[in-house]
């Protein structure tokens, strides 16, 4: 079995592959002040639950946007599952070319999306991940990273709109029935949501324009994270939702690494 591990701002997202199948997944918040024992403690209760040992566990890949969480968990890997893990940065084989200014710039989160993309869907893409950041990263057919876009994360927008003005409230987000709304409550959720799937929708197909300048037509648009399926059901421009791209990602760059 394979130990997958996506570290976020927000969460940090475990899997176990078996063979090519993911059995399980957890996710968990992301606390940097976390000791290696105490991320331990509770994987292994994780495991417990599900009645999994963590003998089984041959290998182990991280991929991390938070850099002050890693040596923690790395420790944890390497004294609860005796394994060296894999860590997704410089070095590590992705089977994609980077085409960055400034290569290590590159979020390891965002290099993970593009490989599984690339591997699964065979095409030229662009890749939108609904994280604490929203990211758009563009992919060539022949598996070169192009670049991309980062914006503030919806839920990011939303808190930033409820700190800033006196008084509006903290919202949960919905998408309302009707764009014209009759209280604030409903009209913030629809400004934010709305707002934010045209945000989307804009950004993709200028995206297109330019791909189709560079001779990449029919370009492929795959989503994912945590708010995905919130925007997926009214853009006009997303194609799928593939909620488990990364740990594929990761599950692929393991494979092309494992000695």
């Amino acid at each position: 079995m394979i130990l997958v591990v996506d570290v976020g701002n927000t969460n940090i997202v475990l899997g176990i592959y078996k063979e090519d199948r993911l059995v399980v997944e957890w996710r968990l918040s992301t606390q940097a002040t976390r000791s290696a024992d105490e991320y331990g403690i509770q994987v292994m209760e994780l495991f417990r639950q599900k009645q999994i040992n963590a003998n089984d566990v041959k290998g182990v890949i991280i991929s991390s946007v938070v850099p002050n969480i890693m040596y923690s968990l790395e420790h944890m890997i390497q004294k609860y599952f005796r394994v060296q893990p894999i860590v997704v940065g410089p070095g590590v084989k992705t089977g994609i070319n980077i085409k960055y200014d400034n290569p290590k710039e590159v979020g390891a989160d965002r290099i993970v999306n593009a490989v599984a993309a690339h591997e699964i869907y065979k095409k030229p893409l662009i890749i939108i991940d609904f994280g604490t950041a929203t990211t758009f990263c563009v992919v060539s057919g022949n598996g070169n990273y192009l670049g991309g876009v980062i914006c503030p994360g919806i839920r990011i927008s939303s808190e930033a709109l409820f700190e800033r003005a006196a008084k509006l409230p903290r919202v949960e987000l919905l998408k309302t029935k009707k764009i014209i709304c009759k209280n604030t409550v409903k009209s913030m959720q629809a400004g934010i949501v709305y707002g934010y799937i045209g945000q989307v929708d804009y950004i993709v197909n200028k995206i297109k324009e330019e791909m189709r300048e560079l001779g990449e037509n029919e370009t492929f648009v795959v989503a994912t994270g945590g708010f995905a399926k919130l925007i997926y059901g009214e853009s006009k421009t997303i194609d799928v939702i593939n909620p488990i791209l990364t740990l594929q990602g990761l599950k692929i760059i393991y494979e092309k690494n494992a000695k």
